[in-house]
């Protein structure tokens, strides 16, 4: 009796096999991660401080003066319409840093900001026209300033940055979570000088979406990378409702409504809000 059982038992493994071992592995949630977590990330991840002392929602910060760069594109205009002074249009930031201002020959812009560039432009043409312009240099395209989602997301790509973005609104712009997410394991990492050290923060992507928890929703930099994982094979087996936080997004959550929360101010209905 053992005997046939062991023997029905290869037969049907050899049958699953020959189905194709990892379609059945994907149906039972245990086939290897398509984007598995680097044991590196987690273990920089879960040595993070929590909350970290990094911009985030409700906590944002100015991005710092943006440095010229090539693919860059600025319009560099008079002040005044009437001037006698006539510019190309639109100044794309060449390979080689530098933009054409026609007969005012091609300065280097690269590696300046704005007011430096305005400055150096002004001088450039106050040299050849004998008398100072006005002039105004405004940034109107900046492709290199992306940052970018990646992982277990509907569209991942890079995304142009333009300052107030969050992790919410990376992973949102990347077309939300697959439904082979880890979703408490999503990580975002700062890019790090080759030999220095690494820059990765735990995000608790559950809790800032169902309990407005912005304690992980970090501000993005420029080049920041998200990543969105995928389900471990024992995360795979068990039921979502079965799968507690743990590390940074196990933390206490407090109600802001009734006893030990904070109090709420009650507007018209009874319901939370602006109190009159």
């Amino acid at each position: 009796m053992r005997n046939w059982i062991h023997r029905v038992s290869a037969i049907a493994l050899a049958a699953l096999c020959a189905a194709g071992c990892s379609t059945v592995g994907e149906s039972l949630g245990i086939s290897t991660p398509t984007n598995p977590l680097l044991k590196d990330a987690k273990m920089i991840k879960d040595s993070a401080p929590v909350p970290a002392p990094v911009p985030r929602e409700l906590a944002k910060e100015l991005l710092p003066t943006h440095v010229i760069e090539p693919g860059d594109t600025l319009l560099v205009q008079p002040v005044e319409l009437d001037s006698p002074v006539r510019l190309p249009p639109d100044q794309p930031v060449e390979p080689d840093g530098t933009i054409d201002l026609g007969q005012y020959g091609r300065p280097v812009v690269a590696g300046k900001t704005l007011a430096q560039v305005e400055t150096q432009i002004r001088e450039i043409i106050k040299a050849r026209e004998k008398q100072a312009i006005a002039l105004t240099v405004r940034l109107i395209g900046r492709p290199g300033s992306v940052y970018y989602v990646m992982g277990e997301v509907n569209a991942p790509g890079s995304f142009p940055i333009t300052g107030r973005e969050t992790v919410l609104d990376g992973i949102v712009a990347a077309g939300g979570a697959t439904k082979r997410a880890s979703l408490g394991n999503v990580v975002l990492s700062r890019p790090t000088a080759p030999e220095g050290c690494r820059v990765v923060y735990p995000v608790c992507l559950q809790q800032i979406v169902q309990l407005g928890d912005t304690t992980t929703n970090y501000q993005i930099q420029p080049g920041d990378r998200i990543f969105v994982p995928s389900r471990g094979m024992l995360e795979g087996l068990l039921p979502q409702r079965c799968q507690k936080p743990a590390g940074a997004c196990a933390r206490p959550q407090v109600s802001c409504f009734g006893s030990g929360g904070c109090a709420a101010p009650v507007g018209p209905m009874g319901w939370p809000g602006i109190a009159p």
